[in-house]
């Protein structure tokens, strides 16, 4: 009562000083909060301004690079335009009247010609040309490789539109090249009579490569040109693993004439941008780190925050050297205050220091100490106390097994089975040797795995539908269980689980051994017990017992828990043969200290005697 006072004491001293402490360290706070708030908002409002700009000048730069790409492509059509109102042209597509094989030649090197020259003239965008004659079935080209005329291949690229390949197969490791065929139709293009002229014009995807190293080398950007379903033109040194993953994400939005938005690349955000090309209706897109395009501003924002933890970090250092030198030498005796108010007398306390609080822990030692002392006697007749339980315990399992057998004896003798009656009589008498060398409260397992076996085998005479199998590891069965352990398990086994029908028979005892943990499983292929039920038979071993309880299985349960300890357990559970099963779990002992435990078991034995 006087302890109890006396901490209480403490404690309240101990919040008064620890509210102090809080005190000062919110003082702290307080002088610094406002500050970081109010840089903390103008700082947003400055990253929300500078980041729209940045956004529009992006979106901005990558509009005029697509409106130079359209501009060149543009200017390729004009040509192929005007090259089909081409005279020379036209000639080559007329009614193959040819004054002679010299006018021809001339008329084809002519149009070879002009081709060249045009080529030559955009040497920043490289256009090839090629001329198809429906009327006379020729062609002439400034392809890389020699062109044939091909009806069916002009009927299947007249789409009246740029277009990413021609249908043509290209070689490994080649790129395609963006087509557009033009008749002189005064029609619908796309729309052939037969005797057309058709001006085709070719660029690689080197043009479009070239200018997006153009708009990366004035830029922070990655650039690339993309459609979907297409593999996209990239930059000579872009970064293909992110680039791929970008078209992964472009391939599942849906994109109009532009778009803008942050996306998660490779762990990091980035702005992403994206302008349509009306001519060839594929996108300029390009995207660039957050962090390069507001890296000055991140920079300014995190070397304040950091000057600012700096000064939070001294401020808390002054606190922190009253809290070393005081509030935690009264933490650690309020902790041994609280221990030895729970029952726990061993506790001690390590004076680290040689000042005014090393002289309080001494004498706190001392005092633990001399309790400790005197609980110990205490504890001695709690031990006793718990053997004597244990007697009784072992002594209600005994007659239960006794009722069975003699009711046996007394069927088997009316039946006239004297063979019966011989073997469970002897087994009985087996039996009572067995359980009436009270010398020692527990046995090996293997002990007990024999007497099983005894068991067992009358039963089986019993009822021939029986058959059991036990495996046990050689390991385990050394292992000290209590008496008559498993017994109460394996009638249970052979009364509800194969006597409840006429199909089941198999029992199967099995030992394992994991750890620390020692585990015995009794299987039968009975009718079992619903979950439920299950549920409610493994609580009942957790709770005292009562009238309307069996107390075999509970008995059993307590037995296992006062050897072994709480961590130690008998456990119900449907078995894989479809009937119940039991298990017992239990946690091994070293051999040392089961040898002390047997030694301390003889002597008290012997105690007793005297």
């Amino acid at each position: 009562m006087k302890l109890g006072r006396s901490i209480d004491y403490v404690k309240n001293k101990y919040k008064a000083g620890f509210s102090f402490f809080t005190k000062m360290n919110a003082l702290i706070l307080v002088l610094f909060v406002p500050v970081l708030f109010l840089f903390t908002y103008a700082n947003n409002v400055a990253f929300d301004v500078i980041g729209k700009e940045l956004k529009v000048s992006n979106m901005k730069q990558l509009s005029f690079l697509s409106s130079q790409i359209d501009s060149r492509i543009t200017q390729a059509m004009d040509f192929v335009m005007t090259f089909s109102k081409d005279p020379n042209v036209q000639k080559f597509n007329g009614l193959n009247i040819w004054e002679d094989r010299y006018d021809k030649m001339q008329t084809r090197y002519v149009i070879e010609e002009k081709m060249r020259l045009q080529s030559g003239l955009t040497n920043i965008w490289p256009v090839r040309y090629a001329v198809f004659s429906q009327q006379n079935k020729e062609a002439l080209s400034n392809f890389e490789t020699a062109v044939e005329y091909d009806n069916e291949y002009l009927k299947k690229n007249m789409t009246g539109k740029w277009t990413y390949g021609d249908g043509k197969a290209v070689a490994p490791g080649t790129a395609k090249a963006f087509y557009r065929f033009y008749a002189d139709s005064y029609g619908q293009q796309g729309v052939l009579t037969g005797s057309n002229l058709v001006v085709v014009a070719k660029f690689g995807h080197e043009n479009i490569q070239n200018m997006l190293d153009a708009y990366k080398a004035g830029g922070q950007g990655d650039p690339l040109f993309y459609h979907k379903g297409d593999s996209p033109i990239l930059n000579s040194t872009a970064s293909k693993p992110l680039t791929y993953e970008l078209v992964a994400f472009l391939d599942r939005e849906t994109i109009g004439d532009s778009m803008q938005k942050v996306v998660k690349l490779d762990g990091k955000s980035y702005l992403a941008s994206a302008v349509r090309s009306p001519q060839l209706d594929w996108y300029l897109v390009d995207y660039v780190p957050l962090g390069h395009l507001l890296g000055p501003m991140s920079f300014s924002r995190n070397l304040f925050y950091s000057s600012a933890i700096l000064l939070l970090v001294i401020g808390f250092s002054a606190s922190v050297l009253l809290y070393r030198n005081v509030q935690r030498p009264i933490r650690k005796l309020i902790k041994g205050l609280q221990s030895v108010q729970r029952g726990d007398f061993a506790v001690r306390i390590q004076a680290n220091t040689n000042n005014e609080f090393s002289f309080l822990f001494h004498r706190f030692n001392d005092m633990s100490r001399q309790i400790q002392e005197l609980i110990e006697n205490v504890l001695n007749e709690k031990l006793r106390a718990r053997e004597a339980n244990l007697k009784q315990l072992q002594a209600q399992i005994n007659p239960h097994f006794l009722y069975n057998c003699l009711g046996y004896i007394i069927n088997m003798a009316q039946m006239k089975d004297e063979e019966a009656v011989v073997t469970m009589a002897y087994n009985l008498s087996a039996y009572y040797r067995y359980t009436t060398r009270m010398e020692r409260e527990t046995a090996t397992l293997d002990e007990e795995i024999k007497l099983i076996v005894n068991y067992l085998d009358i039963q089986k005479l019993r009822n021939g539908r029986i058959h059991y199998e036990i495996d046990i590891p050689k390991e385990m069965l050394s292992e000290h269980v209590p008496r008559l352990l498993l017994q109460p398990l394996v009638e249970n086994a052979v009364m509800h689980g194969v006597g409840k029908t006429y199909s089941s028979g198999r029992i199967t005892i099995k030992g394992t051994m994991e750890g620390g943990s020692r585990i015995v499983t009794i299987d039968d292929d009975g009718p079992g017990l619903p979950e439920t039920e299950l549920e409610k038979l493994n609580r009942t071993m957790l709770e005292p017992l009562r009238d309307e309880m069996g107390c075999g299985l509970w008995n059993t349960n307590q037995r296992v828990v006062n050897l072994f300890g709480e961590s130690s357990h008998l456990r119900f559970a449907s078995s894989p043969f479809g009937g119940f099963r039991a298990e017992i779990i239990w946690q091994s002992e070293t051999g040392e200290s089961r040898q002390d435990n047997t030694k301390l078991g003889d002597n008290r034995h012997a105690d007793d005697n005297r």
